[in-house]
């Protein structure tokens, strides 16, 4: 099955929904990182307003590298996950350590930073650099399970991937422009707003013979035999369509044209797979990799954030708290809510485990943000 005209849908598709999201009228990568994390699991709307504010508070990935471990998480705080938080200093600390501040381009340097898995580093590589690549989020997988794999139960994201590749188009010669802030912002002709944006939760799954790349690349979108060979539920991809690059065979789709980028093409697919969860049954349940997210009331998960939240309200007025007291507070939350009340070794267990995780500090039985 040649693949042209499910690219042409989705590109089609991609000019009918676009969003003009703040996040996708820059070529920084640190501002598209950020918005990558923050896209996980969080409505697009709250991450419009916390984008802008965060980038208000730390506007470079020196300003976040040099901000205070308590700086970080009040900046943070009603985001939920205060890991990603952590992550975020931490791989920010690395980038100015090691890269002098400039964010490298390869999958392999991306993914070694802490919190950058497989899809966010894809999505810094498509969104700032214009890098193809394997970027396999829920609403790439929504489109995917939609169009190829039909009623089709428990989808593999191993399945998947050669698709997403093959689909993705070759860069171009874009790249050193694109990195620079120059060109089109968002890669799209005639683009217009619509609904909804981004995934709401993160991906898995990466690949592909040139995304390992750790320098700009200028791309050659020649491609020799047009279309991409698929043959949808579980069929698999034919090498013998693929393009050719520098004589090599080429893993990704040839572009349709000029504007038919990895950076359009992702935002493409991205606003149709939110259009069509809102509009079919949503597709991306039927992958493997779909897990229901469990319930956050009264789970471990809360107590943690709680906990966190107190210490920065502590340390903002120059104090810690205690275990008995922290203990108390819990316990006043919990019976306030109708549950039963904490048990002491469980607040001492979720300290020892923040405190191993870099997020606080005891000295002399008071707990302080680290």
């Amino acid at each position: 099955m040649n693949m042209d005209p499910f690219r042409t849908l989705v590109r089609t598709e991609g000019v009918r929904l676009y969003r003009d999201l703040p996040w996708r009228r820059t070529r920084d990568p640190y501002e598209i990182w950020l918005s990558e994390v923050m896209l996980q699991q969080t409505q697009v709307a709250r991450v419009e307003t916390r984008w802008a504010e965060w980038l208000d508070r730390f506007p470079s990935v020196f300003a976040l590298a040099e901000a205070g471990t308590a700086e970080v998480l009040a900046a943070w705080q009603g985001m939920g996950y205060n890991r990603r938080a952590l992550a975020l200093k931490a791989a920010a600390e690395e980038v100015v350590r090691t890269y002098d501040g400039v964010f490298p381009t390869g999958v392999k340097e991306l993914t070694a930073l802490p919190g950058i898995g497989p899809a966010t580093a894809q999505g810094i590589r498509s969104f700032a650099f214009d890098l193809p690549g394997v970027y396999l989020e829920t609403n790439v997988r929504t489109v995917l399970l939609h169009h190829l794999f039909p009623d089709v139960p428990s989808v593999p994201d191993k399945e998947l991937v050669p698709l997403v590749r093959a689909t993705c188009p070759d860069g171009g010669a874009c790249v050193l422009e694109n990195a620079s802030g120059a060109g089109d912002a968002h890669g799209l002709m005639g683009a217009s707003s619509g609904n909804d944006a981004h995934g709401l939760t993160g991906g898995s799954a990466d690949g592909g013979a040139r995304d390992g790349a750790s320098g700009p690349v200028r791309c050659d979108a020649r491609g020799g035999k047009g279309g991409v060979g698929c043959v949808p539920a579980r069929g698999g991809v034919s090498s013998g369509a693929r393009g050719e690059a520098r004589g090599e065979v080429n893993p990704f789709a040839t572009p349709q044209d000029a504007q038919d980028t990895p950076r359009a093409w992702y935002y493409a697919m991205l606003d149709y797979g939110a259009y069509l969860k809102k509009t079919v049954p949503n597709p991306s349940r039927r992958a493997k990799a779909y897990t229901r997210q469990s319930r956050f009331e009264g789970s471990r998960r809360q107590k943690r954030a709680e906990i966190v939240r107190q210490l920065l309200d502590a340390q903002a007025h120059g104090e810690g708290r205690d275990l008995a007291s922290l203990v108390t507070s819990l316990n006043a939350l919990e019976q306030a809510a109708g549950r039963s009340a904490v048990e002491r070794d469980l607040v001492s267990s979720i300290l020892e485990d923040l405190a191993r995780e870099g997020f606080c500090r005891e000295q002399g039985g008071v707990w302080r943000i680290a």
